[in-house]
């Protein structure tokens, strides 16, 4: 058996190993070409670019995984059935079960190899990663600039912009800026209507041209003692000039970013879990508090039938001008109410959403790193039922359930992060669904069946017309 055992387990590892490079090239290419448009041209050294790829390299490694053992597990049994040696050891007397335990134990180790990445060297290279690519944009400045909101990268201004368009990108259209380079507030305002970026190659400036604008400056004269109001200072302008100092290179390895979700432990992950519930928890109940102070609830008194004898509408209780200025009175609360839940409402999603991804991120790396062991009991039973090995099919097959695993844990993740479900639901929700199905091929592999038994479905049809004839051929057969 040792022999057997040594001829499977080979007939999977080369596959594997093949599969894995291939995926991990994929994903990181494919990491490389969504980050190109930011990388390319910008004179970034090629050194950095190596540490970016190493790190991503390190990010997917945990997904490259489960899709190596789906692809490798029906290549191998596949194989195995195309040449009839499954064939040949059933007859033997050795089964199914027997047959892939030397697998299900390199699966059982893959899959804590998997728990480990996810554990530890993912949190890392998140870690890396952001800081690395931060960095490079601060070196950068052009590459921070995104249209839409705020701009905060580029140290000492807020830049703001409607649309980023040109050849190179290199023109603005609805340019804002808050210039704070003399760390006094937001006291000078920028507007323009269009705007151009100059970044030489090599520079350690960028220059900003503004045309068509105006600006405003509140002077404040600072003492000792009292803060007073200088005159206020407007401008229009045709055309002008900002010139931003680029950060030196030794700021590539600044780490700032530390406290994000996905650059923590699962230990880490469940003592700061507490932390942002017991805060959302203390947020809920400020919020009801201070919705209870404004709707003046302790003036309310309990209605009581024995001691009370009022009309069925207490507002008929009172005269008109009295019944006037209830109505206007509680008009205006509930309006006042109403706009505080609509403004709070944003801080209310804000803090339940940081929640969520904390909670997330912790049940998600336990989920994921049995990714490895699921996929293999969809792929084993799959590939020794078609029977067919090589890169062809069970490829097409190997991407198709993948695409299915990773969609589903992908909706469940957006749908936990919303509040739509519960974390550990959406969590789970890809191993909930690929479990049964991942059962249900086993059972039909360990008993020589295809994957759907047509004759399920035609029996009853077959028989339905055997009836009818039968009951034909009897009419006929009287009436003669």
């Amino acid at each position: 058996m040792k022999i057997l055992d040594k001829y499977i387990l080979k007939s999977f590892l080369k596959p594997f190993l093949a599969t894995f490079l291939i995926v991990l090239f994929v994903l990181v290419m494919q990491a490389l070409w969504l980050a190109f448009e930011d990388i390319a041209g910008k004179g970034i050294d090629i050194l950095f670019i190596l540490k970016f790829l190493y790190y991503t390299a390190l990010l997917v490694t945990p997904q490259a995984l489960p899709i190596a053992v789906l692809l490798s597990a029906i290549m191998a049994m596949g194989n195995f059935s195309e040449n009839y040696e499954l064939a040949a050891s059933k007859s033997a007397g050795i089964s199914l079960q027997r047959l892939i335990r030397p697998l299900m134990i390199l699966t059982v180790l893959l899959s804590f190899v998997n728990f480990l990445f996810l554990n530890n060297v993912y949190p890392y290279a998140m870690f890396k990663q952001k800081n690395l690519y931060v960095n490079i944009k601060k070196q950068k400045p052009a590459m921070a600039l995104v249209p839409g909101s705020f701009n905060t990268d580029i140290p000492g201004y807020h830049i703001k912009f409607d649309e980023k368009y040109g050849e190179k990108e290199d023109l603005l259209k609805g340019v804002m800026i808050y210039d704070l380079t003399k760390r006094k507030w937001n006291n000078k305002i920028i507007t323009a209507k269009t705007g151009k970026i100059i970044n030489k190659e090599g520079s350690k400036y960028m220059t900003l041209v503004l045309y068509d604008g105006q600006f405003y400056e509140d002077h404040i004269n600072l003492t000792r003692e009292t803060e007073k109001n200088m005159p206020v200072s407007t401008a229009k302008f045709k055309e002008y000039t900002i010139i931003i100092t680029i950060p030196d290179d030794s700021l590539l390895e600044e780490e700032k970013l530390k406290d994000f979700h996905s650059m923590k432990s699962l230990n880490q992950l469940k003592d700061t879990i507490p932390y942002y519930n017991d805060d959302f928890k203390e947020y809920i109940k400020g919020r009801a508090k201070n919705f209870s102070i404004n709707a003046d609830a302790k003036k309310l008194v309990p209605y009581k039938k024995d001691t009370l004898k009022l009309q069925p509408n207490a507002i008929d209780n009172f005269d008109e001008s009295t019944q006037l200025r209830i109505v206007n009175s509680a008009l205006a609360k509930s309006k006042n109410a109403s706009s505080i839940i609509i403004n709070r409402k944003g801080s209310f999603k804000f803090k339940r959403k940081i929640l969520n991804l904390y909670e997330i991120e912790y049940y998600n790396r336990i989920a994921f790193s049995l990714s490895c062991l699921i996929l293999f009991f969809i792929g084993a039973p799959l590939g020794s039922i078609i029977r067919k090995g090589g890169f062809g099919l069970p490829m097409v097959l190997a991407i198709s359930i993948y695409v299915l695993y990773f969609f589903a844990n992908t909706f469940g993740r957006n749908l936990a992060e919303e509040s739509s479900i519960t974390s550990f639901f959406g969590s789970w929700i890809s191993a909930i669904l690929m479990v049964p199905i991942a059962f249900l091929l086993t059972r039909r592999a360990t008993k020589d069946m295809g994957i759907f038994n047509i004759d399920v479905f035609l029996q009853p049809i077959t028989t339905y017309i055997k009836k009818i004839s039968s009951k034909k051929d009897k009419k006929h057969n009287g009436a003669n």
